[in-house]
């Protein structure tokens, strides 16, 4: 058996989502593949590269010259990504990987560490991305007209040490945040155990976990995942290091709780996530009187464990007291708890209790700076699900001016104004300075940030929008608000393509969330794919829920079936649908039915008596048809919206037939 040796550059490429099409439709998968190696070989060709085999949905080539080989990805990139903006919605999108390193030939084949490492480069690159190792990065730096990002040290599967990792700056590319490199100390509190004697005390345990996260936040030096990400793992029998997996973080802290009385019993222990060993754990026997001393000591040890410096103006913060009052402390903290059961289930008798306990920790200290902000943040979130606008917005505005005046540096209350001057008084500037306000106080309150997104999404900043959901995704890896805003802020800038990718990726990764299906759904719906619409619909939870119901009205209604639709608009008319359905919702049905007028109807209703919610879907391709409408526009216009789209119109004929 003959061999050689010699020094090579490696490309290895890969067809993104290929396993996940084949799945789908086999046929359509398998022509996909075929077009991707009609395209990819001529560029191999002239630019030197010798194919040594390929998988079907991947390439192994050699190249003499590691200039050559990221010539020849660069224009294999810029090649699929003309085809794509053609054909949107079944792109050829493949990620690259080069290493230049010494190879042995035998009988045709290739091998040896450069091989290896070359493989494990590319699944780094992000889709449609080139990744490279530094010898390559060496060979091409000031020779190539793109520039180099560096990523970081990379350990790779088979190799001792780690590999340094750059990827190319190609225009219009999609670029996910740099996942290694110099980061903060990435920590998780999992929900502490209630082990004391009465079940009640279970709120004890909720609302400290919280407190703690609430403190650990304020130390600059670390990255604290919020609570609405670690909530999921209340209870959970997986060890560390799958979670630690999940949310990205190299440490957790996790512990229980024993109250009887006014005695407390507080385990805490800090555990790193990739070896399972401990960096330190401590247990507290104290009065109740000193929890927040408690609260305080457990920030500094675990600062200190993570040796990360605490300043003078962070001590003072962890140290300080929220409030004189155990009592208003205790109500506060059933407070927190009954909120975030809210956020689960919507219930009026969940959200009652919640205020009625938040109400209670304002009454037992009027100074208690938490309990205002964290009452209006509860009753912003119930606006419009149990309590109409009306009803909840002059209590917001007491709330909030109470909060800024006692603690005019409260995040949370900043927060709560933004969110207000966002969706009652539609007043945008205002909305931005508060909740750029309210990050800047705290760049770990992710809720501002899903807030800020959402509001750069209104306003069609859309490059700012997936800046602040990503950030927000680094605090709260299982947000679905953000998840959801960086799927469709591509479609909002007309890149189809990529919204459909991201939603795709989303709905295999996470299975349970049926937003994306409804989202691929409705864009299959919107560019004539029939049978991948009515595909994902069937995908979609049982019709009999009001809300897939409504979503799968509305993708046959966009694919000229409109008499699903009316069903469900005479159902809710007369009072059938049992859910709460808004105004704007019934009108982008009747809009996606051809009924103009009666959407147009509907939505100056809103405008009058609803929740004058326009902001929140007036892009909606549902609208297209009214969207030069004088009455459509005449509606923006008096919220200060925007009366024009970046992205092309879906203009369809009318539906008149059921």
């Amino acid at each position: 058996m003959d061999s050689t040796r010699r020094l090579a550059a490696i490309m290895f490429t890969d067809l993104v989502g290929s396993t996940a099409a084949a799945q789908r439709d086999e046929k359509a998968a398998l022509a996909l593949q075929v077009e991707h190696e009609r395209l990819l070989r001529p560029i191999f060709q002239e630019f030197g590269g010798r194919e040594i085999k390929s998988t079907g949905d991947g390439f192994l080539v050699e190249f003499e010259s590691a200039l050559r080989a990221v010539e020849c990805a660069i224009e294999a990139q810029r090649s699929l990504r003309s085809r794509n903006s053609s054909r949107p919605f079944d792109p050829v999108t493949i990620r690259i990987g080069i290493h230049l390193g010494d190879v042995e030939e035998r009988d045709g084949d290739i091998f040896g560490d450069a091989v290896n490492i070359a493989a494990r480069v590319e699944p780094l690159a992000d889709p449609g991305g080139i990744c490279l190792s530094e010898p390559v990065q060496v060979q091409v730096r000031n020779k190539i007209s793109h520039p180099l990002e560096k990523l970081g040290p990379r350990t790779v599967k088979g190799v001792r040490d780690p590999v340094e990792i750059y990827r190319v700056i190609l225009p219009g590319a999609e670029r996910k945040p740099i996942p290694g490199g110099p980061q903060l100390p990435r920590l998780a509190v999992l929900p502490l155990a209630n082990i004391s004697p009465d079940p009640e005390n279970e709120y004890f345990a909720d609302g400290l976990t919280e407190e703690l996260i609430t403190v650990l936040s304020q130390i600059k030096g670390l990255r604290v995942i919020s609570r609405t990400s670690v909530t999921q793992y209340k209870g959970t029998t997986k060890p560390v290091e799958q979670i630690g997996s999940e949310l990205g973080v190299g440490t957790v802290l996790e512990g229980s709780v024993r109250k009887a009385g006014d005695q407390l019993r507080i385990t805490v222990q800090l555990i790193d996530t990739r070896t399972d060993e401990h960096r330190w754990s401590q247990t507290f026997d104290r009065k109740l009187e000193n929890v927040f001393s408690i609260q305080a000591e457990v920030a500094e040890q675990t600062a200190g464990a993570l040796k990360v410096e605490l300043l003078g103006p962070e001590r003072r913060a962890i140290q300080e007291r929220p409030t004189s009052s155990l009592a208003a402390y205790e109500s506060y903290l059933r407070g927190i708890q009954a909120s975030a059961q809210f956020g689960a289930r919507f219930d009026p008798e969940t959200d009652a209790r919640a205020v009625k306990y938040f109400e209670e920790a304002i009454r037992q200290d009027p100074k208690f700076v938490a309990a205002y902000a964290r009452l209006a943040a509860h009753l912003i979130l119930v606006m419009g699900e149990t309590r109409s606008e009306s009803d909840v917005v002059p209590r917001i505005r007491e709330l909030v001016a109470r909060a800024l005046e006692l603690s005019p540096d409260s995040s949370d209350a900043h927060t709560a104004q933004g969110a207000l001057a966002m969706q009652v008084d539609h007043d945008w500037h205002r909305a931005e300075v508060e909740l750029r306000r309210a990050i800047e106080l705290n760049p770990a309150n992710s809720a501002a940030r899903e807030h800020y997104g959402l509001l750069l999404s209104v306003l069609q900043r859309f490059d700012e929008e997936e800046e602040q959901y990503r950030s927000a995704l680094e605090l709260d890896p299982l947000s679905n608000w953000a998840r959801y805003g960086l799927a469709y802020a591509p479609f909002g800038r007309g890149d189809v393509a990529s919204s459909l990718d991201r939603a795709r990726e989303l709905a295999e990764t996470h299975p349970e969330l049926s937003g994306a299906r409804s989202l691929m759904a409705s864009l299959y719906a919107l560019t004539n794919r029939r049978y991948e619409a009515l595909s994902m619909l069937e995908r979609l939870a049982a019709p009999k829920d009001p809300f897939r119901r409504q979503t799968r009205a509305s993708v046959l209604a966009l694919l000229g079936q409109p008499g699903e639709a009316r069903a469900y608009l005479a159902d809710w008319e007369a009072g059938r649908v049992s859910e709460r359905y808004a105004l704007r919702y019934a009108a982008a049905l009747c809009a996606a039915c051809g009924d103009d007028d009666r959407a147009l109807t509907l939505l100056e209703r809103d405008a009058r008596e609803g929740d004058r919610a326009l902001w929140h879907v007036y892009q909606i391709p549902a609208f297209d048809r009214v969207r030069r409408d004088p009455r459509f526009v005449a509606l923006l216009r008096a919220q200060n919206l925007p009366t024009t789209l970046k992205r092309p119109l879906f203009v369809r004929p009318s539906n008149p037939e059921g």
